[in-house]
């Protein structure tokens, strides 16, 4: 920590010395320092670094509370998520103090046309951009907070606001009468990041959704978003890192959780490719590496990828909790429950973010087990299942479609004679995608299309009761998607045509 003590000697000598433009470029490039010590692990260094500033320096107060807010998104822990935003609020304050009194939102119109923008310094435009990334996370924090209308309404304006600011000073970049400052890239880097983001996020909403949202001022186009992400990924700024998790962050999970789109994995992997060298052991590129892996259905080596990161530190285990969910995920593709169950289960006891799907999971696996299997820790899957609905979750006022589906699948458990589900652990990995990733593995595919096939004979053999044509619908569902993916066309579209006949 010596790096420190000098660090701020020199910058209490330098402080009687600095002008606007220079203390704005040293502090670009003292969080470009912190954001290097968090890429390579060192969050609490990263944190003391920026703290000595976070009252004076717009910058170094948005890192600050932009990184007590990562940690809170994954701990979902009450007093995290207070921390970051008192934090984030104080961030907003400081950069208010340094925006123009007549702010761009209010005063774009009037100056566009005139040769007027000069009246806006380096400083104060650059404040007008961390102010609308300090908007937009304090939203994010509030819908995560409270669950009551009238916070969701606040969040909704602060997302507005942001949004506006946003659109108006990508409209000034693109302006003839911008005139680049000294740390231009930073600025326009900051533009390209929120404007990309809004336009990417919109563009994926439902149709009914995003119509309601464009009558209140909101659009978004998916490939302007996807080109201003990747023109801020490419540039060499403060923020183009951060285009750059986004974009990983869309073309491994959104495109292919969500099914929006064919997986560009190509781009993918050039966009890790720099910073997986520059940070071999830097665990959030490593947990996208093993994301990569698992799309191009290569288990094994996603594995590695995902225990590599949870090997790497040891500081923040919401970076392992994110890895066990994938482990989870690759053990079941491989059909070994027990393993799957273990990952479930730390999940359940260790992390928050949804309660009620990790115990789905354990009771899931659980059910897949063989009638001589040794039940771990006793438990039993009928008290698992009916613990489910009473771990319910509300983010912005409303549950989370995989806990609706969780403690939908429960409620038949309710009963003293309970029915069984199935297979609920392969009708889970089905609501995931996880069809798409087998299917790269013929392998894979036959395995799980063995279990499958096991489960329809029993169906078969077994009484009729209440569930019994959704379970043989679900059994064909899943027997054609197998078929499918191993060329077995003809016998897939029987599978599929039974359904509905």
């Amino acid at each position: 920590m010596a790096f420190l003590t000098t660090w701020k000697e020199a910058a209490s000598r330098k402080s009687d010395r600095r002008t606007p433009e220079s203390s704005l470029h040293e502090a670009l490039d003292q969080c470009m320092t912190a954001l290097d010590l968090f890429l390579t692990n060192q969050f609490s260094e990263a944190l003391s670094y920026l703290k000595p500033r976070t009252k004076e320096s717009m910058y170094h107060s948005l890192t600050y509370a932009t990184i007590l807010e990562m940690q809170a998104m994954m701990t979902f822990d009450p007093q995290d998520i207070l921390l970051a935003g008192n934090m984030m609020k104080e961030a907003q304050m400081l950069c208010q103090r340094h925006r123009r009194k007549s702010s761009v939102t209010d005063s774009f119109s009037s100056l566009v046309n005139r040769p007027t923008l000069g009246q806006f310094t380096e400083e104060e435009i650059h404040a007008e951009v961390c102010y609308a990334e300090c908007l937009l996370q304090r939203a994010a924090l509030t819908f995560l907070q409270d669950e009551n209308m009238v916070s969701f309404i606040k969040g909704g304006i602060k997302v507005r606001n942001s949004y506006q600011t946003y659109k108006e000073l990508d409209s000034l970049v693109q302006s003839s009468q911008y005139c680049k400052g000294e740390n231009h890239p930073h600025f326009e880097g900051g533009v390209k990041l929120g404007v990309g983001a809004f336009n990417l996020t919109l563009s994926m909403l439902p149709t009914r959704i995003l119509r309601l949202l464009e009558f209140v001022g909101f659009s978004g186009n998916k490939d302007y978003g996807l080109l201003q992400l990747e023109e801020g990924a490419s540039g060499h700024s403060f923020r183009s890192v951060l285009c750059v998790m986004l974009l990983l962050c869309y073309h491994t999970f959104l495109t292919f959780v969500l099914g929006t789109g064919n997986v560009n994995i190509e781009e993918a992997e050039k966009l890790l490719k720099p910073y997986l060298n520059r940070y071999p052991k830097g665990a959030i590129f490593l947990f996208f590496a093993g994301r990569i892996e698992v799309i191009k259905g290569n288990i094994d080596a996603a594995i590695r990828r995902f225990e590599e990161c949870c090997e790497a530190q040891q500081h923040w285990k919401q970076f392992h909790h994110m890895c066990y969910w994938e482990l989870m995920w690759c053990f079941t593709y491989k059909g070994q429950w027990k393993m799957s169950y273990f990952y479930a289960d730390l999940l359940s006891k260790e992390n928050c973010w949804s309660k009620a799907t990790y115990i789905y999971m354990k009771a899931a696996y659980l059910s897949m087990f063989g009638k001589e299997d040794h039940k771990p820790f006793g438990d039993d899957e009928v008290e698992l299942f009916r613990a489910v609905p009473g771990l319910k979750l509300k983010i912005a006022g409303k549950s989370l479609p995989t806990e609706k589906f969780a403690i939908r699948k429960s409620r038949r458990y309710f009963s003293s004679n309970p029915i069984s589900l199935p297979v609920p652990a392969l009708e889970m990995m089905y609501i995931w995608n996880g069809y798409a990733v087998i299917g790269k593995q013929p392998k894979l595919t036959d395995g799980i299309l063995e279990i499958i096939t096991k489960a329809e004979e029993m169906l078969e053999k077994g009484p009729e009761n209440e569930y019994s044509v959704d379970d043989e619908c679900l059994v064909k569902l899943l027997k054609g998607l197998c078929l499918k993916y191993l060329g077995r066309v003809q016998e897939a579209e029987e599978n599929f045509r039974s359904i509905s006949a």
